[in-house]
């Protein structure tokens, strides 16, 4: 579940299709000042990433960031993501059309900040950087 506040905002960002720059402000200072503080809230940003066309320069600092530190610092045990957590966090970054800029990198900062992961998230990023590679014949143009 979520707060009515964070309810509110997401109806108004989708209806515009655009996360601008007093929306963060309002975002960061009234809606989420602590940050987010549950599965939800962190599936919201997740979601909202991919659903928005037009964001604020500082959106994908701010999603990640929060996801990050909820993950990794808030959830108990600190800095350990057990099974679950990393099978939820998996689903919820690679739904839809896939895994979105944000959420690859934040996948790779909750594996780089953490002290110990589950190999499902570690596969994820792996999976994720792998799929950014290009293969180096394939872009070579030779000069005759």
């Amino acid at each position: 579940m979520i707060k009515l506040s964070l309810e509110h905002f997401v109806k108004t960002v989708l209806q515009s299709n655009e996360i601008t720059r007093d929306d963060m402000r309002r975002l960061q200072r009234d809606i989420m000042p602590d940050g987010v503080e549950s599965r939800d809230e962190a599936d919201v940003l997740i979601a909202l990433d991919r659903a928005v066309t037009h964001k604020h320069c500082t959106w994908s600092a701010f999603a990640c960031q929060s996801v990050v530190d909820f993950v990794v610092w808030t959830s108990r045990p600190t800095g350990y993501v057990d099974h679950e957590t990393a099978t939820w966090l998996v689903g919820s970054l690679s739904a839809g059309c896939g895994p979105s800029p944000v959420a690859e990198a934040i996948a790779f900062e909750v594996v780089r900040e953490a002290e110990r992961v589950d190999a499902a998230l570690v596969a994820f990023v792996m999976k994720s950087a792998h799929g950014r590679m290009v293969e180096p014949a394939s872009d070579l143009a030779f000069a005759a």
